[in-house]
């Protein structure tokens, strides 16, 4: 069985700044084994950078689609991008 390793850019849309995404985030990708980073976004979105094994992505995709308890998140842009070299996943 090949393990595939992504990395993708996503977009979160809705309620998602001063909610506790960025750390909900940051420890969702912790606890997946997952890389990358989060920011807020000037425009009110959140940006993310993730990169892990597809399952694990797939995993992490499902847990941000909800977000924190007071989130709403209307929507998910993603996008597939090269593969970095990174250790961890950290807020910026």
């Amino acid at each position: 069985m090949v393990r595939m390793e992504l990395r993708y850019h996503i977009v979160v849309k809705g309620r998602v700044q001063g909610v506790g995404f960025r750390f909900f985030t940051q420890d969702a990708a912790s606890a997946l084994g997952l890389t990358g980073w989060v920011k807020n976004a000037f425009t009110g979105d959140v940006e993310i950078d993730v990169q892990g094994l597809e399952t694990r992505l797939a995993i992490f995709e499902q847990k941000i689609s909800h977000g924190p308890s007071l989130a709403r998140v209307d929507e998910l842009i993603k996008t597939e991008i090269p593969l970095r070299e990174e250790d961890r996943f950290k807020i910026r």
